[in-house]
């Protein structure tokens, strides 16, 4: 089996023979690369697998996983073949590191957090968990895609009160969705444009340490 994708990995220094670990799987934003996502959970470097995914579609200085057709509007079969290139990147992985099948993660920002939301939907309680930050989940996905059940996913999602690409309008529709699927969401707005504000770090690591029994 062959990665469908480029990508980053950091592997915990004392790595131990035999053990199995958890693993976190980022994916960045539009225009962004698989590094640009390592400094949000560098913190958790000793406890877990982290595997930055590059998009493989360039897009000026970095990448894209899918492009769009108008903001919030994916061209529907990159989008598709994204997901199902995802969900075989991270099968890929876990077969070939020393990964902990039930303690997968997914963390994404914007056009990952997207990504991250859709492969929860689409891949159930494979993920042990997701973060995901300043994304939406396109109606066709909802409406159109195969589901299966997340009420035993965790999820952490956050939106900025202030972001000019997402209104927060979409931040709270998206949760709402989210916990009428299940009850183990957790959401937060932060004082914030389109990005990661540090307290919300803070929080999203805490979050993982706790869902992955680390504390």
């Amino acid at each position: 089996m062959t990665s469908a994708y480029p990508y980053d990995i950091h592997l915990p220094a004392n790595l131990e023979q035999g053990k199995k670990y958890p693993v976190i799987f980022t994916l960045h934003g539009k225009g962004s690369n698989e590094r640009n996502m390592y400094g949000l959970v560098a913190p958790l470097a000793d406890a877990f697998i982290i595997i930055g995914i590059r998009g493989n579609m360039p897009l000026g200085a970095g990448y894209q996983y899918y492009d769009l057709k108008s903001l919030g509007n994916p061209i529907r079969e990159m989008f598709d073949q994204a997901v199902k290139d995802l969900e075989s990147f991270i099968q890929y992985a876990t077969e070939k590191y020393p990964v902990d099948p039930q303690r997968l993660y997914l963390l994404g920002f914007s056009q990952g957090a997207i990504l991250s939301m859709t492969l929860a939907l689409t891949m159930g309680a494979k993920l042990k968990g997701i973060v995901a930050l300043n994304g939406y989940i396109p109606d066709f996905v909802k409406m159109e895609y195969s589901l299966r059940s997340i009420k035993d996913v965790s999820i952490f999602a956050s939106h900025g009160e202030y972001d000019s690409v997402f209104p927060v309008r979409i931040g709270h529709e998206t949760a709402a969705y989210l916990q009428e699927q299940t009850e183990r969401v957790t959401f937060k707005l932060y004082p914030t444009d389109h990005g990661v504000f540090e307290e919300n770090q803070i929080d999203l690591l805490q979050w993982i340490k706790e869902d992955a029994n680390l504390i």
